[in-house]
């Protein structure tokens, strides 16, 4: 088939898209992928296979596309550049990443009338409670959750198919809105064989915590994923744990918190703060570490989907330690991988850190057991197989 990918912003990087249009054209089919470019020295090309189609955007459109639900301003701009799209590289099948710019792909749609693949990244209506902007005055004011809710289910019903990323997210909506079942496919975001079997290590991070009984965390660092409770947990750890070390690789605008909380604690010779680092020194940090931990606060977001950090830790068979969210619960307890501690509870968060540091046989079994669920079931060669299947039974 000839399927046109869009997404609503510029490509690379997009590893769920990459991933996803790698995965189809590997198998037979033609990806053309709308994207935007915010300068008119961004030619069209072909990466690894993926014929990218790159429409110009600025920053009044991109800021525009936050009021998407609220002004028609946004949709109609993306529509007709969409129409065009489909146009132009014959589409037979379109494949919309999540629900900001889906308006303007069914507008788009409405003379063509090809069947639609909405790809769930997330449940944005959920996540966008938390973000910064929506907090203030006028971000209340402009921007209704309630409707992007509506809208939401109004793009799910209106989908021939739904891509989501966990089971709980399909149970969610299935229970929410109603879609059949059938019509909803599950597809992970995971790691390549390659990640973990072809990753470059890089000496100077292993020697660097050489010494260290090291807690890793990976990703954003925004307040909700929890990091609070486990620099709160540090002064009680570090008594015990003389080498302890949390590290933690990435960032947000809320770092500023973290680090007054570290100060205040007095702790700052057992935190590090990284920062982001390239993709590929990130096996490295892995590798470096004896516990990988994930201790998000509940939310409808967080308790049906989970990070694709999960999958990094197991794939180099580091054991991990995660908050009892709901999706990373079920994961880690089907991998056998890990320990659960109860959410913002810094005490019981204390508690399982010491058990796995007592206990050298339990870190290790539950490293093996998470490498083995990787390779044998949960790599991306195994959970991409439902997206080729999707699109082998899609009948135009």
């Amino acid at each position: 088939m000839r399927i046109g990918m869009i997404l609503d912003k510029t490509f690379p990087p997009d590893p769920r898209v990459e991933n996803e249009a790698i995965s189809l054209i590997e198998n037979g089919h033609e990806v053309f992928l709308f994207c935007l470019k915010y300068s008119e020295i961004q030619p069209d090309e072909v990466l690894n296979g993926i014929q990218v189609k790159r429409y110009k955007s600025n920053r009044l459109i991109y800021k525009l596309s936050a009021l998407a639900y609220t002004i028609p301003l946004y949709t109609l701009i993306m529509s007709k550049k969409i129409h065009r799209f489909l146009i132009a590289n014959k589409v037979e099948v379109i494949h919309v990443h999540d629900i900001q710019i889906a308006e303007a792909v069914f507008k788009a749609n409405k003379s063509t009338n090809l069947k639609v693949v909405l790809d769930l990244h997330e449940n944005r209506p959920e996540i966008m409670k938390f973000y910064p902007h929506l907090k203030s005055f006028f971000g209340k004011v402009l921007i209704s959750l309630k409707r992007w809710k509506q809208k939401e289910e109004e793009f799910i019903e209106k989908a021939t198919t739904l891509i989501v990323v966990t089971e709980e997210s399909k149970n969610e909506i299935v229970n929410r809105v109603g879609k059949p079942s059938k019509d909803i496919v599950v597809v992970p975001n995971t790691v390549h064989k390659n990640y973990y079997n072809e990753a470059v290590i890089k000496q100077e991070i292993l020697e660097k915590y050489k010494d260290n009984f090291v807690l890793l965390y990976i990703g954003d660092t925004g307040l909700r994923r929890g990091l609070q409770t486990a620099i709160e947990s540090i002064p009680v750890l570090k008594e015990t744990i003389k080498n302890l070390k949390l590290v933690i690789v990435g960032s947000n605008s809320s770092d500023t918190i973290l680090k007054e909380q570290v100060k205040e604690l007095n702790i700052q010779n057992f935190v590090d703060f990284e920062g982001w680092q390239n993709e590929n020194l990130l096996p490295s940090y892995i590798l470096a570490s004896s516990i990988c931990i994930s201790p998000l606060h509940r939310n409808l977001h967080h308790d049906t989907t989970y990070a694709n950090k999960l999958s990094q830790y197991m794939s180099i068979g580091k054991p991990l330690l995660v908050s009892n969210v709901i999706a990373q619960v079920n994961l880690i307890e089907k991998a056998k991988s890990g320990l659960i501690h109860r959410e913002q509870d810094s005490e019981d968060f204390t508690v399982k850190i010491l058990q796995l540091y007592t206990d050298k046989k339990l870190r290790e079994n539950l490293g093996s057991n998470g490498a083995q669920f990787i390779t044998e079931e949960f790599c991306w060669e195994k959970t991409s197989k439902k997206l080729i299947d999707l699109y082998a039974n899609l009948n135009l």
